[in-house]
């Protein structure tokens, strides 16, 4: 079996031409994308080599600036088990039950990718920045999706939490954008409803 990793190209070179051509599989893809919930994401999660593959993917986004305002935090099965054991000690002791019962979406999956937003004091304003790190949240749930795993972006209370955004390790300007939770679906997960996109569109007139 070809590994997903095997059907990607390499980088293009800087400066070389970046072919544009229709391709009809991503419109498909697209088409019937649907996140997993984070409880029927089960073992075994992405390895190495193809974590490292949806990273090189997920930062292919649009970065007014050359900024890469973000970068990520890679939590394996066991790390990942460590920091969900600190944030429901921190939650437990602020007397919170409900907050440390959350804790189960970010317990269960067997791999997690925290995307940090990383703004920088720049001309480029802090809006399109933090866009800029949503966009790598994104492609990168499009890329393990695409590689054939589940995926669910959650952020709950310890994303913004600052003891708990501590614990991870970030900065006081560092903001997490999404906790990408990776794992084999246990089951397909079923289409929710979705909205009426004509409902939501204008069009600008002079």
């Amino acid at each position: 079996m070809t590994a997903a990793t095997d059907l990607l190209p390499p980088p293009p070179a800087f400066g070389a031409p970046v072919e544009q051509a229709p391709c009809p599989e991503v419109l498909q893809f697209l088409a019937r994308r649907r996140s997993t919930p984070a409880l029927t994401l089960q073992a075994p999660g992405p390895n190495a080599e193809e974590v490292a593959a949806m990273l090189r993917l997920a930062v292919r986004v649009p970065d007014h600036g050359k900024l890469a305002p973000w970068r990520f935090v890679l939590l394996p099965a066991e790390e990942k088990a460590a920091f969900a054991a600190r944030l429901e000690a921190l939650a437990l002791a602020r007397g919170e039950t409900k907050a440390a019962a959350k804790l189960a979406k970010l317990k269960v999956p067997p791999f997690a990718v925290a995307v940090v937003a990383r703004p920088r004091p720049h001309e480029i304003p802090e809006w399109e920045q933090i866009l800029s790190a949503g966009a790598v949240a994104t492609t990168l749930l499009f890329a393990a999706q695409a590689m054939g795993y589940g995926a669910n972006w959650i952020t709950d209370w310890y994303a913004y939490d600052a003891e708990a955004r501590a614990i991870l390790g970030l900065e006081p300007e560092e903001r997490v954008a999404a906790f990408m939770l990776l794992g084999t679906p246990a089951e397909p997960p079923l289409e929710r409803e979705r909205p009426d996109s004509a409902a939501l569109i204008s069009t600008w007139r002079a």
